[in-house]
């Protein structure tokens, strides 16, 4: 494990250029495997800490959403009593539980949140080095107007995890624990409720306590999840008659990013999986990995970075 990097505001410039985005090889929503090319941009080489957050809310006064008690008037049939400013903690049960079922796990608190991120009397002393976690994608959008960035496409973020590698599995290769190393911070042990720490961490942990990619950037695997600004839906199939590579990709659109169960809400691609991925579920602390978070939703183990995006000359 290398030594933690504190706290910085570093950015990697990357030349942008082709790759294979996707994989045939694990979950539906990464197919097909396409060529893409992306211009080149900056991006941090962390995902945003704690520390760094605070000087953003301290120089704004900025009131994250997890703070905030939801309006009835938004979510039809909510009960009175769930209209409390709150985030979703995992807890981890005593035993094995059935794994089609979230709620086994995950605990809506109120009144967790970035600053007390496992509830009312938690806290972030001793973490501000670790990435700031319940940020909603309006959070996230705004520290990155604030910084004179923005956020990822999901492109540019799956560029960037690859750290030059084409077609790998892992952002360091085929293995996820070559001979043994651990070089992200996931969950080894029987999720959710066996925990080895192999890794170290049971939560999160400092930005910079695993090697970097080939791009010099840390934490684009595990850790936590990071939003893109990318509206989630299925990769678009190449078609035989398509005569070029797709520059700088978007993906879908707000309506098409619906979950049907929830149809007033927008889902964002998130990348990278976090610490809570594990070998027996959720198997997406990879590059080519993505799922659908719905932008009012905030949890313990969702951050983002920012990228700045360069001129082509």
């Amino acid at each position: 494990m290398s030594s933690p990097v504190a706290h910085s505001d570093a950015m990697v410039y990357l030349p942008g250029g082709t790759f294979s985005m996707g994989s045939e090889n694990f979950y539906p929503e990464e197919r097909p495997v396409r060529i893409v090319r992306v211009d080149p941009f900056r991006i941090d080489a962390t995902p945003v800490t704690n520390r760094q957050f605070a000087v953003f809310v301290a120089a704004t006064g900025y009131r994250t959403f997890a703070e905030k008690a939801p309006d009835p008037a938004d979510y039809p049939g909510m009960p009175a009593e769930m209209a409390k400013a709150g985030s979703l903690v995992f807890s981890a049960p005593s035993q094995a539980v059935d794994l089609g079922n979230v709620g086994q796990w995950w605990q809506f608190r109120f009144g967790a949140w970035w600053r007390e991120p496992l509830g009312e009397g938690s806290s972030i002393v001793g973490l501000e080095d670790h990435p700031v976690v319940h940020i909603a994608h309006e959070d996230a959008q705004a520290y990155a107007a604030w910084a004179g960035k923005a956020l990822p496409t999901e492109a540019e973020w799956e560029y960037a995890a690859r750290g030059g590698l084409e077609s790998r599995e892992f952002a360091w290769g085929d293995s996820l624990a070559p001979e043994g190393a651990m070089l992200a911070n996931y969950w080894q042990g029987r999720f959710p409720w066996e925990n080895l720490r192999h890794d170290g961490w049971e939560r999160t942990s400092p930005v910079g306590a695993f090697p970097a990619n080939g791009h010099g950037l840390f934490d684009m695997i595990g850790n936590v999840w990071e939003w893109t600004d990318d509206w989630f839906g299925l990769p678009p199939t190449p078609s035989a008659a398509s005569c070029c590579v797709p520059a700088n990709p978007r993906g879908g659109d707000e309506a098409q990013s619906r979950d049907p169960a929830l149809p007033g809400i927008g889902r964002k691609v998130l990348k990278g999986g976090s610490h809570l991925c594990a070998p027996n579920y959720c198997q997406r602390y990879r590059p080519a990995a993505r799922i659908p978070q719905p932008i009012d939703t905030t949890t313990s183990h969702v951050g983002f970075r920012c990228v700045q995006r360069m001129p082509v000359t």
